[in-house]
């Protein structure tokens, strides 16, 4: 989830969030990591969205933040568009990370996913401002996997855990490493259908609210 800025004079187009971890693995290092990651993928795309007659430049601002005493109530509660809530354990049920819904402001992470160059976080701040897994998971032959494209999708071999193992096999699925934001997961955004108010602001994605207890194994 994230609030949008339009800024004519500058041909700019804000996207300012904040990811706020919490959680037995959450840490002030890793959260300044998780904003960085998701920073510098979605911008070395170098996005650009057309809203009325200007081509805006599409820039994302993401801050990381640690907050160890956080309470239920203040996910629950709060009214902040650019708050986003992670709670980061080493154990997750399903041994994966997950937003609760497409376009939403809370999830978990699985920390193992954050590490070792992993494209996760970036990926699952795509679900946060609305993008779901492309349906076909089986891209064979077109080149670099988009941001979005899920663990277990069949790429060509450099783009595989370990390029020479067969394609299904252990191994032989998409290295998250991998993943780009590619052109068109900005037109799957569909910034130009926001509703920007009297100060060209917007909101992108949805209020979810939940908290997350540890998962026990």
């Amino acid at each position: 989830m994230g609030e949008v800025e339009l800024i004519p004079e500058r041909n700019l187009l804000l996207v300012r969030s904040v990811i706020i971890l919490y959680g037995d693995a959450a840490n002030t290092a890793l959260a300044n990591k998780v904003a960085h990651d998701i920073a510098t993928c979605w911008n070395a795309a170098q996005g650009k969205q057309r809203i009325g007659k200007i081509l805006y430049d599409i820039q994302f601002e993401i801050d990381g933040v640690y907050d160890q005493p956080l309470t239920p109530l203040e996910v629950i509660e709060n009214t902040n568009p650019r708050n986003n809530y992670f709670r980061v354990e080493k154990f997750v049920i399903g041994d994966i990370s997950f937003v609760d819904e497409i376009g939403s402001n809370t999830g978990y992470f699985k920390l193992d996913n954050l590490l070792n160059q992993s494209s996760t976080a970036a990926h699952e701040y795509g679900h946060s401002i609305g993008l779901a897994h492309p349906k076909h998971l089986d891209i064979r032959g077109k080149g670099i996997p988009g941001i979005m494209y899920p663990r277990g999708t069949l790429v060509d071999p450099e783009f595989q855990y370990y390029p020479e193992v067969m394609a299904g096999q252990k191994g032989g699925t998409l290295n998250p490493a991998t993943r780009k934001v590619l052109p068109e997961d900005f037109d799957d955004l569909r910034l130009d259908d926001l509703k920007f108010n009297e100060l060209n602001n917007a909101i992108l994605g949805e209020f979810t609210s939940v908290w997350h207890d540890a998962h026990l194994p």
